[in-house]
């Protein structure tokens, strides 16, 4: 769900700004903003970097690379008691004079030391990279003169919405950290054989993409037909794997994910038998188009096989 919560905010933020009548370039860039803060919760899984030591092969580097990431992911950086300083911060921080500036720094020290004390100094760490990210992207906002209620508001949407997309791909998100409550328990069961769970998330995610894609014609008045390629289907016939390839679950995802996304590839095939520069939203629309009847291929085959 990495790309989707990016997706998620972007669509949302842009699709109330284009309501609001702004200029396109600047529902894009809010749209883009609340995107950017949405991948931020993401950084714990820097940590996971350490698990690649001394691994060998893809699939053992990719079972140590999570096995290492969840001893500290959706903790600290999922929660949205911390999503919401941090928003505060972002606000003090844009507002550029000395006392919110300052004010915004000790918010933000006062964040770190308190996660660095109940959870140790790689939870503390991570918290810095975190902040760290939400002031820089701030920044970017003051330098395109994007308001501080704009920004704030961005800052809540990416930050906020981020922990409740991982619902379905594995263990909730520590929602009310530091507290001890529990606002979820358990993630949600799309279906109770683990490979049609898969494929359900999948198509969320995927889902998150579609709406991105049509939110972005609807602001920038284009449509989607001139940019679809009929190569676009020939993703069906990845339908096939499911006859020799071993049924995937979220535990073992890699193989059909890394397999079906590739078949997007073929969005920009005739570019690069031309050599020429594609264009990117027709990539987008073929490649994803592609993607999704991949996935569709694969599920009638797993389901029929």
């Amino acid at each position: 769900m990495f790309v989707g919560h990016a997706l998620v905010a972007f669509s949302l933020v842009a699709a109330v700004a284009e309501r609001r009548d702004l200029p396109t370039r600047r529902v894009l860039l809010l749209g883009a903003l609340a995107g950017a803060f949405a991948t931020l919760p993401d950084v714990d899984i820097l940590y996971a970097l350490t698990g690649l030591l001394g691994t060998s092969g893809l699939f053992d580097a990719a079972n140590s690379f999570w096995a290492t990431g969840n001893l500290v992911h959706r903790t600290v950086t999922h929660s949205l008691v911390v999503g919401t300083v941090i928003v505060v911060a972002v606000a003090g921080w844009h507002r550029s004079d000395r006392w919110s500036s300052a004010a915004s720094l000790v918010l933000v020290a006062g964040l770190v030391a308190t996660v660095t004390a109940m959870s140790g100094p790689i939870s503390g760490v991570l918290t810095m990279v975190f902040v760290g990210g939400a002031l820089a992207i701030t920044a970017l906002a003051v330098r395109h003169d994007v308001s501080t209620r704009s920004t704030a508001a961005a800052a809540a949407v990416g930050l906020l919405s981020h922990p409740f997309g991982d619902l379905l791909t594995g263990q909730p998100p520590l929602f009310l950290y530091p507290f001890d409550g529990t606002l979820v328990t358990d993630r949600i069961a799309l279906h109770a054989d683990p490979t049609v769970h898969l494929l359900g998330a999948f198509w969320v995610e995927l889902g998150t993409a579609w709406v991105a894609l049509a939110v972005f014609l609807w602001v920038t008045d284009r449509s989607l037909r001139p940019h679809l390629n009929l190569r676009a289907t020939g993703g069906v016939a990845y339908g096939v794997t499911a006859l020799v390839m071993p049924a995937p679950t979220l535990e073992q995802s890699y193989h059909f994910v890394f397999s079906v996304v590739a078949v997007g590839a073929v969005g920009a095939a005739p570019a690069v038998r031309e050599r020429s520069f594609p264009d990117p939203l027709s990539v987008a629309a073929t490649g994803l188009a592609a993607i999704t009847l991949a996935s569709v291929g694969y599920a009638l085959g797993y389901l029929l096989y």
